[in-house]
């Protein structure tokens, strides 16, 4: 004959017990991997503020799926030891600190373990111009390349070579892919003489020629050119994408249309995320990396 058992009610002591349980679970589930804080200025360049439109839609999607907090500011009197404090990774979108004391709150950030993501024209520095070649440590020592020289034109998609990959933010990427459309920058710096500098990604010899002028100086017909590299002294990347086309022409209707986007190619956005989830574990060094 068999035996049904009864199940005995559970005491309100009990029940209350599993619902802490539960709650606390769930806490500790929701709870961030790290913080990630944007600055951004998106005043000039339509390109420019373009990306940051686009970044500030796509980096809170990746961070719900990745389990990262991520927000934005263009407040940079918040480039203090106060705020950063409360952040695992800084990315600069557009642009970089002009007040001194910004400047000096962020080198001692990255100084003491702080991660940095940079995006094309955060690594832009032309004496004379509204950015001049005035912060040393950032742009010679930091990101290493010195002041920005030329560029190709119009902003054009390019097959980019990987070079390590070995590194936490490559090791998904395929040998070779092809790109967002950008505008690409040539440095005054050779950063193949760096040892303190780790390329990641290059321009690969089957995207000459590279631009489609008007200017003739504007297309590339050879040469060596990096894209994206760290600094092995810092928990640091930083990538030259970041420059949407606009239809500044106004050839297909009266406004300023954008006509490219960075974020939508499935490859690159790998190596974004992947790049952010290795600055956000601060247990996770790089290859021949310091930090």
């Amino acid at each position: 004959m068999n035996r049904i058992a009864t199940m005995r009610p559970l005491k309100a002591s009990s029940i209350a017990v599993l619902i802490c349980c539960c709650l606390a679970l769930s806490a500790n589930n929701s709870k961030p991997k790290f913080r990630v804080i944007a600055f951004y200025t998106a005043k000039e360049d339509q390109a420019h503020i373009s990306f940051v439109h686009e970044a500030q839609l796509w980096f809170p999607k990746v961070a719900a799926k990745h389990n990262f907090s991520f927000d934005t500011t263009s407040n940079w009197h918040n480039l203090n030891s106060d705020f950063l404090s409360e952040y695992q990774v800084v990315v600069f979108l557009d642009t970089r600190p002009e007040d001194p004391a910004q400047r000096s709150a962020f080198q001692a950030y990255m100084e003491h373990g702080g991660a940095w993501m940079g995006f094309h024209f955060a690594g832009f520095a032309l004496t004379p111009s509204a950015y001049p070649a005035n912060w040393d440590w950032y742009h010679n020592t930091f990101i290493g390349a010195g002041s920005y020289v030329s560029n190709t034109w119009r902003p054009t998609s390019a097959i980019l070579r990987v070079e390590d990959r070995k590194h936490p933010a490559t090791y998904h990427l395929p040998e070779t892919f092809r790109s967002s459309p950008s505008e690409w920058y040539r440095w005054e710096k050779d950063l193949r003489q760096n040892p303190d500098i780790d390329i990641l990604l290059s321009i690969d010899s089957t995207s000459f020629p590279l631009g489609t002028g008007p200017k003739l100086h504007e297309i590339w017909h050879g040469g060596y050119y990096p894209v994206v590299w760290t600094n092995k002294n810092y928990k640091m990347i930083y990538l030259n994408m970041g420059h949407n086309d606009i239809d500044y022409e106004h050839k297909y209707d009266a406004t300023d249309k954008t006509l490219s986007y960075t974020l939508n190619n499935p490859v690159q956005d790998q190596l974004i995320i992947d790049g952010l989830l290795w600055l956000g574990d601060r247990d996770r060094r790089a290859p021949g990396s310091m930090r």
